[in-house]
């Protein structure tokens, strides 16, 4: 713990590019005009950012002390006041709330819901405690709303889950084919990093494919403003032009994939002519996007949720991969198909099994001799991990609504806001017999829903370890103590699980002996750690995996990217083509509601403001919600910029100042996805979402939905905070 004014180096814990920081102490005392006791600054020496950071970044240190949970909370129903009670307190009630649903309702009742702001430390303890322990894979997280279909998709086409490219790619690559991704504005240090080769060398190509001119079309060679849900028509017309005028790579494809004859019959239905109807772009617009991937020899593909928030998120993955496995673009330097993690450790939520399906080190529920190998490690009797699949977050909801879920714990997320169908969402909540709160900030919207609150440390206060998009894990050092009595998550797990009898599973004395049994469970995986530990991060910086304990220290080149053997992870070696038919969005337009809308983040803001929104800079850059909409839509609705217009869904309704730009398509409308009850009157995107979702990652298509537009009156909604 720092008391000097020595540089601590730590990691920004928003967005999933990973930036390094470093941290110094002012040496000042907080004052109202500056409340800052440290300044943060980029980290040069990290090989993922060199020394960039955002605004987010950059505020970071202004949001620690404000709002904060200091103590444990309790209260026997909704609606009565909390009270303070002792840790002692707290966690007898949750034992003996686990321990009576263990025997009157089983493990399948028992259900945790977490997050990829999480270090590695604590989605491991969570693992250990709820798969190994209690017997059931309830556990899920907010991975499973952000990047569950990119797991999917790699997993089918790959055989593993794991980002096969690098950060460097990005200065290597001919051509960026950006896909459902603004990242410009989502993932702005490494976009910037692509944007100054791109400025410099006149054949490199930027190709974005979104609804929307957004800040990352703007400075697009081609921008492709097609129809949402359209994505798997454009990258098999993609694929029809490439096959038609020879420009695949027969070797790679013949001796290192399988599927090919199928895929290549699918493609043929997508000619010229069909995808520029179903996509709404001329032909000319697709044969150029194809030119420039056939004629770029290093293509690099990109996207985030405008993909993976889908009803066909895992198809619309393995369509992208499609075409690299077409040209032979993947395993080598600037080319391969990269998804963009859109939280800090969703990556290391992955690799320590933190999804409902998954164990750690990558392993799967259903597997009998993955389940053995844990049992084993963990010294737990056979048969202790379920072989069932856990609850997804939509089944708790559904869980809740049946009253078969009676224990809920919530922790680092915001569902009560990032949830799908909120008016359905909110109704679950409120039926729950027991749900347990743990967050570093109080209040937020979902705690309105909770019995129990527990304060927990968050950046700054705790060690551990997260991993970025490009499998770069880095050491997030504390440097002041813990305010009030907040405690780690992976401490508060740890013990819940010695207070139910497990002590022998839960003899850590500090995160670094976490992250040391967890680095062991990865051994002969493809998220191999063992060659990481706390020490050698503190001593060498960001390494990434696969790194085995016998690997060189200092040799970290051969782990930049995956498959450069051209040796795949499934039973054969070889890739898998996927042949795909697109099926448009799920809720198709209509009379009734003939908009879609699709939602998104702003540069400012990260997910539901539970930190962005107690940063005054942050609030004057975004000072309230919006919907955009398009100058000939807004004229037939009599609709003129700043008009409080109301949006409504099957599910429900919202109120939104209209934002009249042609950066949307017509058709289509935008809102962000940023705004709670806490920051804003009615300003809720996902009132109006559905939970319909991929029946492959169970990911919902948050990105598209059939709403209607009414003019409400004329006066700008400002932020409800002020």
């Amino acid at each position: 713990m720092s008391t000097s004014l020595e540089t601590i180096k730590t990691l920004c814990p928003y967005c999933g590019v990973g930036c390094g920081l470093e941290v110094v102490e002012t040496g000042k005392e907080p004052t109202l005009k500056f409340p800052d006791r440290f300044k943060v600054r980029g980290d040069r020496a990290h090989p993922s950012s060199q020394g960039m950071v955002c605004v987010k970044g950059a505020t970071i240190a202004e949001s620690i002390q404000k709002d904060r949970l200091l103590h444990p909370m309790m209260r026997d129903r909704l609606g009565d006041q909390f009270r303070q009670v002792s840790w002692d307190e707290a966690f007898d009630r949750i034992t003996q709330r686990i321990q009576e649903v263990l025997a009157t309702k089983g493990a399948d009742a028992l259900c945790m819901y977490g997050s990829g702001q999480f270090q590695t430390e604590d989605y491991y303890t969570a693992q250990k405690l709820f798969k190994g322990c209690l017997g059931t894979n309830n556990f899920d997280a907010n991975s499973r709303l952000c990047m569950s279909s990119a797991v999917s998709g790699y997993v089918k086409s790959f055989g593993s889950d794991g980002p096969p490219c690098c950060y460097e790619d990005f200065d290597l690559t001919d051509c960026l084919f950006a896909i459902g991704t603004n990242t410009a504005e989502c993932h702005p240090i490494i976009f910037n990093r692509f944007r100054k080769r791109h400025k410099k060398e006149a054949h490199v190509k930027l190709i974005v494919v979104d609804p929307r001119r957004t800040q990352t079309a703007e400075v697009a060679d081609l921008h492709l403003a097609i129809q949402p849900g359209t994505d798997i028509d454009l990258l098999n017309g993609i694929a029809h032009l490439l096959l038609l005028w020879g420009k695949s790579d027969r070797a790679f494809i013949e001796n290192h994939t399988n599927g090919f004859t199928e895929f290549q019959e699918l493609t043929q239905h997508y000619t010229p002519e069909f995808v520029s109807r179903r996509c709404g772009i001329s032909i000319e617009e697709l044969e150029l996007a194809a030119k420039y991937w056939a004629e770029s020899p290093r293509v690099l593909s990109i996207w985030s949720m405008g993909i993976n928030q889908s009803v066909q998120g895992t198809a619309k993955v393995q369509s992208i991969i499609n075409l690299h496995l077409l040209t032979g673009q993947i395993g080598k330097e600037g080319a391969g198909a990269f998804s963009l993690t859109g939280q800090p450790n969703a990556m290391g939520g992955r690799e320590a099994g933190g999804l409902a399906h998954l164990l750690p080190g990558y392993r799967f529920a259903t597997n009998p001799d993955h389940r053995a190998e844990l049992e084993a490690f963990w010294q737990l009797p056979k048969g202790s991990i379920s072989p069932q699949v856990g609850r997804t977050a939509w089944d708790i909801v559904r869980g809740l609504e049946s009253d078969q879920v009676a224990f809920l714990w919530i922790a680092a997320t915001n569902p009560a806001v990032s949830f799908p169908d909120l008016v359905r969402t909110k109704a679950a909540l409120r039926r729950s017999p027991f749900t347990v709160y743990q967050d570093a900030y109080f209040p937020t919207e979902t705690s309105e829903f909770a019995h129990i609150l527990l304060p927990a440390t968050q950046w700054s206060e705790k060690t551990g370890t997260m991993t970025n998009s490009e499998r770069c894990v880095t050491l997030c050092q504390a440097f002041q103590p813990p305010l009030g009595e907040a405690k780690a998550d992976w401490e508060i797990f740890a013990e819940v699980g010695r207070r139910l009898g497990f002590n022998a599973q839960f003899q850590f004395q500090n995160s670094a002996d976490v992250y040391a049994e967890f680095a062991q469970i990865t051994r002969d995986r493809p998220c191999e750690i063992t060659g990481i530990t706390h020490a050698k991060l503190a001593e060498l910086g960001a390494i990434q995996y696969p790194c085995k304990d016998s690997a060189p220290e200092l040799d970290q080149v051969h782990n930049k990217r995956l498959y450069t053997d051209r040796q795949f992870h499934t039973s054969d070696r070889r890739a898998n083509f996927a042949a795909y038919h697109s099926q448009g969005v799920f809720e198709v337009p209509d009379q009734a509601y003939p908009f879609i809308l699709t939602t998104g983040r702003l540069y400012g803001h990260w997910h539901t403001q539970t930190r962005t929104g107690r940063i005054d800079k942050i609030r004057q850059m975004h000072p309230h919600p919006f919907i955009e909409i398009h100058p000939q839509d807004a004229d037939k609705l009599g609709i003129n910029d700043g008009d409080l217009v109301e949006v409504k869904s099957r599910r429900g309704a919202s109120k939104f100042p209209a934002m009249v730009t042609k950066a949307i398509a017509p058709g289509v409308v935008f809102v962000p996805m940023h705004w709670g009850a806490l920051w804003a009157d009615n300003a809720e995107a996902n009132a109006l979402t559905h939970a319909e979702a991929c029946p492959d990652s169970k990911q919902p298509e948050l990105k598209a939905c059939a709403v209607a537009i009414a003019f409400f009156s004329i006066t700008l909604n400002s932020s409800k905070i002020s």
